[in-house]
This record gives structure tokens, C-alpha cells and sequence, in this order.
């Protein structure tokens, strides 16, 4: 299994990281992990766009999920089984929100196992037969961050672009529609849970952006940059239908 996860997505993320190490200007392996990051997220942009819309629509659907839990308060099976069916009608997948981090982990990991393994002649000796071998590549991004070791710096950026993500999009429970309603109790511990996750999540990244190979960082830096101008754009195609 390990040598498969290697073949399959190390490699040839270590291979279109030199190449575009060759191809960009500066010869900076910085440069090449952000538009790695960048090539990365336009592959993914039709999961992206279709989770961020499945968010919106789930936010939408709250005062007809709250009706239908009071009209089934005690029968969870019947619940269930009206929710599911107001998903199909509103074409609604509750865990479409889900796809692309499942997606984006592997992903982490082989980047993370790439910047591990470092650039040397033993790993340069993996590349495909149209990737030129520079011979000899540098960690150091802009002339001063080590990618190869960890920063505390990048880890605060991290940490920052996170929370600024989080906060787009949280979950701002109950709506009017839901107050005063049976089940609005449960929307308001979910927009409490929200408010300790907008907190929670930035400082557990920076914790852990801080321990990481920077070059890992940076990738993290630049998803979550890249993820915020594609939220904004999900979000004002979904208030204005007639600019698609």
C-alpha cells in the first residue's frame, strides 16, 4: 500500500513540483509549492464550488429541517426518512461538504512525504524522463524562510487565512425563520459551536504549522488564500444567479 501511495501520488507530485521549479522564474522552490497549490485547487474546483454551495443550500434548508423536527418529534425514524426526503427534493448532499477534504488529505500527506524526503541526487534520480533535473535545488523561499524546517511565521499566516476562512463561513444559527420554534435551542448550540470552532481551528494550525516542514505551511497558507477568493466567487454567483 505504501509503495502504491508513493507511485501514484508522491512521485508525480514530486515530479510537477521540479518542473515547475525548472519553468518559473527566481529558481525558488517556494514558488513552485504556491503554484502547485494553485494547480491543485483548480483541479479540485468542481468539488470546491459544489461543497461550498451544499453549505449555503444546508444554511437555507435550517427552518424546514426545524418544522420537520417538531412534526416528528417522536418518531426519528419518520424524521429521518423526511429529511432525506427534503435533501432529494431540494437536491441537497449533507456530506458533499466533506469531499474535498477527504480529497485534499492524500494529497498533504504526499506533499508532506515529498518535502521529508528533500531534493537530493536519490530523489532527483526519480524523476520522469521529461523533467529536467536542476541538478540541485535550494529550500530557502525568498532568501530568508528554510522550507525544509519549520516557521513559526508561516504557521501564524496559516493560522490568520484560516480563521479568516472560517469565519465565511460560519453557520449564523437561529434564523429568524427558527426562533421561538421547537429545535431552536439545537440551532443555537450550533452557532455556539461554530463561534468556538472560528477560534479553535486557527490556533490548532498554527500548533501544528509550527512543528511541520515550512514548505508544508506554505502550502497551507496558499490553500487557504485560494480558498477564500473561491468562496467569495461561490458565494456571489449564488446572491446573484444572473452574473453565471
Amino acid at each position: 500500500m505504501g509503495e502504491f501511495f508513493h507511485n501514484v501520488l508522491s512521485v508525480p507530485i514530486f515530479n510537477l513540483l521540479v518542473f515547475l521549479y525548472d519553468v518559473l522564474p527566481g529558481a525558488d522552490i517556494g514558488f513552485a509549492i504556491i503554484a502547485l497549490t494553485v494547480i491543485i485547487k483548480l483541479i479540485l474546483w468542481p468539488f470546491m464550488s459544489q461543497s461550498l454551495k451544499s453549505q449555503k443550500a444546508m444554511q437555507e434548508l435550517q427552518p424546514k429541517i426545524e418544522e420537520l423536527k417538531s412534526t416528528h418529534a417522536n418518531d426519528k425514524e419518520a424524521l429521518a426518512k423526511a429529511m432525506m426526503e427534503l435533501y432529494q427534493k431540494e437536491k441537497v448532499n449533507p456530506l458533499a461538504s466533506c469531499l474535498p477534504l477527504l480529497i485534499q488529505l492524500p494529497i498533504l500527506i504526499a506533499l508532506y512525504r515529498v518535502l521529508l524526503a528533500g531534493f537530493g541526487p536519490e530523489t532527483l534520480a526519480e524523476l520522469y524522463p521529461f523533467v529536467a533535473n536542476p541538478g540541485q535545488i535550494g529550500h530557502v523561499f525568498l532568501g530568508v524562510i528554510d522550507l525544509s524546517t519549520a516557521s513559526l511565521y508561516l504557521a501564524i499566516l496559516a493560522g490568520y487565512f484560516q480563521f479568516m476562512q472560517t469565519r465565511m463561513l460560519m453557520h449564523k444559527q437561529p434564523p429568524k425563520q427558527v426562533k421561538g420554534k421547537k429545535g431552536a435551542l439545537d440551532e443555537t448550540m450550533l452557532a455556539s459551536m461554530n463561534k468556538s470552532m472560528l477560534m479553535f481551528m486557527p490556533v490548532i494550525t498554527v500548533v501544528i504549522g509550527a512543528t511541520l516542514p515550512a514548505g508544508l505551511t506554505l502550502y497551507w497558507v496558499t490553500v487557504n488564500i485560494v480558498s477564500i477568493l473561491q468562496q467569495q466567487f461561490v458565494f456571489s454567483k449564488i446572491r446573484n444567479p444572473k452574473t453565471e
